[in-house]
């Protein structure tokens, strides 16, 4: 009960309001501590090594720091209080389906405005990208971050509770901060993306089942595990596999990071045009996928504690 009262009202709170733009969120936090070590230790020589004990130091530091302090808490209720509030700042869920409906949006009314919103949740240069690569890249992030944003949280919090649910946050931010195989971070970010990799190598693959269970196309797995591989990430492809197939789609192609041109694989075959039903159709997958991850980690919290 003492778990599972916390993560629905947290997940309530994150379904109904998303994240809370006017107070202080950890992830900008922990993105004030990365960019503090990167510009500090990003230079001369063993940049590899000094990356490597930054992540890990900065995991294992926000890991017993939650840790720490809910043994510092004697007051139950104050206990439950601090575990829910951990795990709606942890979930984004509902902020990243009001940005990718704010992409479709803002393209409707100009080319340049779609291009700027779709820029605040993608990593890529979107200056000379298309409306069809406006759309294609906010529906690629939609699948991803349900991965890194919903399932893989919750599946770390089911493992590890909240301690491990805010260390995975800062596995994922170190990795979309320094985790490019660019000239500057390739070295210095590389202990970080692997890190991520291995942290996301399960909820990746379970959030591509968890959305092709709610299409209801279960012949899609064989695209899935098929088309899943073919992606630069070995875990990215297979949320993108997924709603790729669901919508009958074509993801992936060559997009340049930080100026640097990187060719990545396409994910499907049909390259059609996508439209506003295709995101609506996309963002009805991520809610019943959250759900079903939901009611797994309930029924796992039930179980075994």
């Amino acid at each position: 009960m003492f778990l599972i009262l916390p993560l629905v009202i947290g997940w309530l709170l994150d379904f109904f309001f998303g994240d809370p733009s006017r107070l202080p969120h950890p992830v900008v936090w922990f993105g004030k501590m990365i960019s503090f070590g990167e510009h500090r230790l990003n230079k001369g020589l063993h940049r590899m090594a000094k990356g490597a004990v930054m992540a890990i130091a900065l995991i294992l530091l926000v890991f017993f720091a939650v840790w720490g302090l809910k043994r510092l808490i004697p007051n139950m209720a104050l206990w439950l209080i601090l575990d829910t509030v951990i795990i709606f700042y942890c979930l984004a869920g509902t902020t990243l389906i009001r940005e990718v409906r704010e992409v479709f949006l803002a393209l409707d009314r100009s080319l340049d405005e779609g291009r700027s919103q779709v820029a605040r949740i993608v990593g890529r240069d979107t200056s000379e990208l298309s409306a069809q690569e406006v759309r294609t890249a906010a529906l690629e992030t939609l699948a991803e971050n349900l991965s890194d944003g919903v399932i893989a949280p919750l599946f770390w919090f089911a493992l590890l509770g909240t301690p491990g649910m805010l260390a995975y946050k800062m596995v994922n931010t170190l990795d979309s901060m320094i985790g490019y195989r660019t000239e500057r971070y390739k070295a210095f970010g590389c202990w970080a993306a692997r890190i991520d990799d291995v942290a996301n190598y399960l909820p990746a693959r379970l959030t591509a089942l968890l959305m092709v269970i709610a299409s209801g196309k279960l012949s899609l797995l064989k695209f899935v595990w098929r088309n899943g591989r073919r992606h630069a990430s070995p875990n990215s492809g297979y949320p993108e596999a997924a709603l790729a197939g669901i919508l009958n789609c074509r993801f992936g192609g060559p997009h340049y990071y930080f100026g640097e041109l990187f060719d990545k694989p396409f994910i499907g075959e049909n390259d059609r045009p996508i439209t506003t039903r295709d995101m609506n159709i996309a963002v009805n997958v991520n809610r019943f996928a959250e759900v079903l991850m939901l009611a797994l980690v309930l029924l796992s919290s039930a179980l075994f504690g």
